[in-house]
């Protein structure tokens, strides 16, 4: 029978040589904020990694006091008895660098200048995300990775994994995912962009704290959430309704989904930075499994585990026939893959609104690789 995490800690490292990024920039020291469910073998062998997305953290499961209203934001995958068997591996879940969740960002301090980073901050990649990620595993002991899962930003963490570290990683598992970002979803982060940028209060970065450019970056979110969902789940959960308080010939009424919008993009600047917001989008926008090769088969060439991916029907950020692009290359090179393709109203959300939906398909992947 499963049951529930106890109360956890975000813990963080402090990794003192200085990361070489992508672009040839060196980034150091770098804070990692991290936590773990599980216990650690001997060998330092029966880890899990969870991935996060954009603007998601390492609080993965548990919760942090006993009054929490919500547990982390995977809760109902990592646990005893749970999918992510805690009785059997040790989860962890890190923060990427260039968040603003407890790794190193653009909110840090700057070691050149003595003042945050802000846009001095450099571009990060998700490759380099994953190699941050490494040395974290290096520092507290782990020596391979039973699995690497992930949605959204999270599948491309775990692609990474399996590209630029395929002994270090058993399998991988990306939820969501894509090899390369598509022309519609970068021009949706232009728009976001555009919105923080056009806000006065956002100052070309340098917002106080207190001050952020709330109006342009509750538009940046808005449409961002917008492209989360789905045709099929704003039906099922807004329809047509207007607003009970509002006139329905009131210039200035509100269909409820507007309202469910408003609410959920002026709620977001309390719980995120501004400029850590830009930087994670312009690292979707860079991601390319192919970058360097040129063709995707030659990007895909060093994965060399078992990999198990998972798209949904409604997803229209990255749709299903992205995921199968990656699924058919690799069948190409005869890797070892398997793909399921999930119905659901839930648009990119589905995996973390659905879970149940994918979750026995990972339970007997994890299986087969125990045997």
């Amino acid at each position: 029978m499963s049951t529930a995490i106890e109360l956890v800690t975000t813990q963080t490292v402090t990794i003192d040589h200085e990361l070489r990024l992508e672009s040839g920039r060196l980034l150091g020291p770098l804070t990692i904020a991290y936590e773990t469910y599980g216990e650690l073998n001997a060998q330092g062998d029966n880890a899990i990694l969870v991935t996060h997305a954009w603007t998601g953290d390492a609080h993965a499961a548990g919760r942090h006091h006993e009054d929490d209203r919500k547990p982390g934001w995977w809760d109902n995958l990592i646990g005893p008895g749970k999918v992510l068997d805690t009785d059997k591996y040790q989860v962890i879940c890190s923060n990427v660098i260039g968040s603003c969740k407890g790794s190193t960002g653009p909110t840090s301090i700057n070691p050149a200048t003595g003042r945050p980073y802000r846009l001095n901050f450099p571009i990060v990649m998700v490759r380099d995300m994953v190699r941050a990620q490494k040395l974290l595993m290096d520092e507290i002991g782990v020596t391979k990775l039973v699995t690497v899962i992930g949605g959204s930003m999270g599948a491309m963490q775990a692609l990474e994994w399996g590209v630029v570290y395929p002994d270090f990683v058993r399998s991988i598992i990306p939820i969501a995912g894509t090899g390369r970002t598509s022309p519609m979803a970068i021009s949706l982060n232009a728009l976001a962009r555009q919105a923080i940028y056009n806000d006065p209060l956002w100052k070309k970065g340098n917002y106080k704290p207190e001050h952020p450019p709330m109006s342009g970056f509750a538009l940046a979110r808005s449409v961002g959430h917008i492209s989360f969902l789905s045709e099929e789940s704003m039906a099922l959960k807004f329809g047509r309704r207007f607003s009970a308080r509002d006139g329905l010939f009131d210039l200035f009424g509100q269909f409820e989904v507007e309202r469910y919008l408003e609410y959920n993009g002026n709620s977001f600047p309390s719980r995120f930075d501004c400029n850590s917001f830009l930087y994670l989008a312009k690292s979707l926008d860079l991601f390319d499994v192919a970058r360097e090769t040129g063709s995707l088969e030659d990007g895909l060439e060093p994965l060399a585990c078992p990999s198990l991916w998972f798209a949904f029907s409604s997803d229209w950020l990255y749709r299903p026939e992205q995921t199968e692009e990656v699924v058919e290359a690799l069948r190409q090179l005869d890797k070892p893959v398997e793909y399921h393709l999930i119905e659901s109203d839930y648009g990119h959300d589905s995996f973390l609104v659905e879970p149940e939906k994918f979750t026995p398909h990972v339970a007997q992947f994890l299986g087969r690789l125990e045997g």
